[in-house]
């Protein structure tokens, strides 16, 4: 619990056809959350394909929420996800969630650095620690 996906089962599922399994996915958002209407649509269809198309913007870790899907369909929508939108999951982990960054030098004149670039960099460099946590959830 805590990476990109977050396995939901019932425990009753003849009592609830159909969402016996519904998992949640988290995907990584873009610097800065900019989005292109060409992005989101991708996003979206690819939702639509391989889950329920019931979608959070923003949840508390900053990713986008995708709610509700498969299992049979977690690792195709992994492969569309990053294979075909080079995107990538996002995660809680224990001790690090997905890096979020202001503006910086796309919108303020005063910015002292590039953000974006340097939350790209931490995010590439804590990818580990983000999708794969390290102490069981809601560790303290």
């Amino acid at each position: 619990y805590g990476g990109g996906i977050v396995g939901r089962y019932s425990d009753v599922p003849e009592r609830f056809p159909g969402v016996e399994h519904f998992h949640t996915i988290r995907v990584a958002q873009p610097a800065s959350k900019y989005y292109s209407t060409e992005n989101l649509r991708k996003l979206m269809d690819l939702w639509e394909k391989h889950g329920s198309a019931v979608t959070n913007f923003h949840g508390s870790t900053g990713d986008i929420i995708l709610l509700g899907t498969r299992t049979e369909n977690l690792e195709p929508f992994f492969w569309d996800l990053t294979h075909e939108m080079g995107q990538d999951l996002g995660g809680s982990g224990s001790n690090l969630r997905t890096p979020a960054c202001c503006l910086g030098q796309s919108r303020c004149e005063w910015s002292c650095y590039d953000t974006q670039e340097t939350c790209y960099h931490l995010t590439l460099h804590y990818q580990d620690e983000i999708h794969r946590p390290a102490f069981p959830y809601k560790f303290k």
